[in-house]
C-alpha cells in the first residue's frame, strides 16, 4: 500500500475544510494508507473525518500556531510564542519598508517561518506522498520524510501582496503545487514563472449525491421561513475582508427601496461580523438581514433560498458557489480574477461588478428577470458538476 499525508491547520467550518474532507472521502483505502494530521483538532468538521483516514495524535508544539498568543501562553508554550513574536516584528518592518497594509501573506508566512525551528517532527514514517494542504506550508518541507511532497493552493496569490522572494523559496521546494482552478494557475504562474513546470490543476472535489442528500437532512422551516411577498438571498463564508460581506448591508438597502422585498440571511462567523451588524443597524435592516451564525451543514440554507450571492473579493475555487450551482439555484458572483472559473456568465450564474450599486441592479435583474431566472436553474439542473475523477491526478503523482 501506498502511504500519504495529509496536512491542516483544522477543521472549523469554510470552504477548503469541505473540500479537505470530500477529498478525504475519495481516497480509495484499500489502496492508499491515509494519515491526516491537523495542527488543531478542532472544528465542527472534525465529526466527518472518514473512518479509514488515520487521524495523527495532536503534538502540543502545534496548537500554538494559529491562535490568539495569550491561548498559547496559557499552555506553556513559550518557545513558539517568541517565534511568533519575532515574526511579527519582522513581517510588520517588511509591509512598514515595502508600503504593505490590508490584507496581505506576510503576517501568517513570516509567523510560520520563524516558528518551524521549535517545531518536532510530526512522524518518523517515510510517506510516499506528502500533501500540504493548507498552511503552514514549511511543516511538510522541514517536518515530514516523504518520497514526493505538493503543496495545496486555494487561493488567487496575485491579488494578495507578500514578501515574492520568500515565498518562491518556500514554494520552491515542493516536487508539485496543486491549483484548484486554472485562473488561479494563471495569476500564480505570473506571480512566479519559475514554478510553471511544477503547477498541475486538481479541482476541489464536489459530490452532488451527497450535496442533495445532505440538503434533506435538516427542517429549517424555523429560521428561513417561505414568504411568497419577499426574495430569500443567500450568502455563506467566513466574516473577514477579502469575503466581503460588510457589502452586503448596502447592496441590500439599494434593492429595497428600489421597493423590492428581500430577506437576506448570512451564514459564517469571524472578525467583521460587529462591522456588518452595525451597518445593519445603522440602514435599519433588522428585519431584511439575518446572521445564522455557523452551519456544519449549510445545504438545507442553500436548498430554501431564491438566490446565492457571492460578493467575494478574492476567491480561488468557491466550494459554496459550486454546491448551490448543484442545487439549481441562481447564482450572482462579483467580478473577482477567478470569477469565470465559477460561473458561465448568464448561463449558470451572473457576473456583476465589484460595487454594491451594480451588484444590486444584477440582483434585481435576476428578480424581476423570470426568464432569464428559470434559464439559469434549468441551466445548473443539466450541467454535470460531478467531478471524483479529479482524485485520480492525485494517485497519478504517486507513481511518476
Amino acid at each position: 500500500m501506498k502511504n500519504v499525508l495529509i496536512v491542516a491547520n483544522n477543521l472549523e467550518i469554510g470552504g477548503a475544510e469541505r473540500a479537505l474532507i470530500s477529498l478525504l472521502e475519495s481516497f480509495d483505502c484499500s489502496i492508499y494508507n491515509v494519515d491526516l494530521f491537523l495542527l488543531r483538532q478542532d472544528g465542527e468538521f472534525m465529526e466527518m473525518i472518514p473512518k479509514q483516514i488515520n487521524l495523527l495524535p495532536e503534538i502540543k508544539e502545534y496548537t500554538a500556531l494559529g491562535v490568539p498568543v495569550s491561548r498559547a501562553i496559557k499552555k506553556g508554550l513559550f518557545k513558539p510564542v517568541y517565534g511568533r513574536v519575532i515574526g511579527k516584528l519582522k513581517a510588520a518592518k517588511f509591509k512598514r519598508l515595502n508600503n504593505i497594509g490590508g490584507v496581505n501573506s506576510v503576517d501568517i508566512e513570516y509567523s510560520y517561518k520563524y516558528t518551524k525551528k521549535y517545531m518536532p517532527q510530526i512522524s518518523d514514517k517515510n510517506y510516499d506522498l506528502a500533501v500540504g494542504f493548507s498552511t503552514p506550508y514549511y511543516i511538510i518541507d522541514e517536518k515530514i520524510k516523504a518520497k514526493k511532497k505538493i503543496a495545496w493552493i486555494h487561493t488567487d496569490y496575485s491579488s494578495i501582496p507578500g514578501d515574492t522572494e520568500s515565498e518562491l523559496r518556500l514554494w520552491s521546494v515542493y516536487d508539485n503545487i496543486v491549483s484548484i482552478s486554472d485562473s488561479v494557475t494563471k495569476s500564480f504562474v505570473k506571480k512566479y514563472p519559475t514554478l510553471k513546470n511544477k503547477i498541475i490543476l486538481i479541482e476541489n472535489i464536489v459530490s452532488p449525491s451527497l450535496v442533495h442528500r445532505q440538503a434533506d437532512m435538516l427542517d429549517i422551516s424555523s429560521e428561513i421561513k417561505k414568504d411568497k411577498k419577499a426574495i430569500n438571498i443567500l450568502s455563506i463564508g467566513r466574516f473577514s475582508p477579502v469575503k466581503n460581506f460588510t457589502s452586503i448591508p448596502n447592496i441590500c438597502d439599494f434593492i429595497i427601496k428600489k421597493g423590492i422585498n428581500v430577506n437576506w440571511f448570512i451564514i459564517g462567523y469571524g472578525e467583521e461580523e460587529e462591522l456588518i451588524r452595525k451597518k445593519i443597524s445603522e440602514l435599519n435592516l433588522e428585519n431584511n438581514i439575518f446572521i445564522l451564525g455557523k452551519k456544519s451543514n449549510p445545504y438545507p440554507y442553500i436548498k430554501a433560498c431564491d438566490i446565492y450571492v457571492q460578493p467575494s473579493k478574492f476567491e480561488g475555487k468557491s466550494v459554496t458557489v459550486r454546491e448551490a450551482q448543484i442545487l439549481q439555484k441562481p447564482v450572482v458572483i462579483t467580478d473577482f480574477p477567478t470569477a469565470k472559473d465559477h460561473v458561465k456568465n448568464l448561463f449558470d450564474g451572473i457576473i456583476t461588478t465589484m460595487d454594491n450599486e451594480g451588484c444590486a441592479e444584477q440582483i434585481i435583474k435576476l428578480i424581476e428577470d423570470n426568464r432569464l431566472r428559470e434559464s439559469i436553474i434549468e441551466n445548473c439542473k443539466n450541467s454535470n458538476y460531478e467531478n471524483k475523477h479529479e482524485i485520480n491526478k492525485l494517485y497519478e503523482l504517486m507513481y511518476e
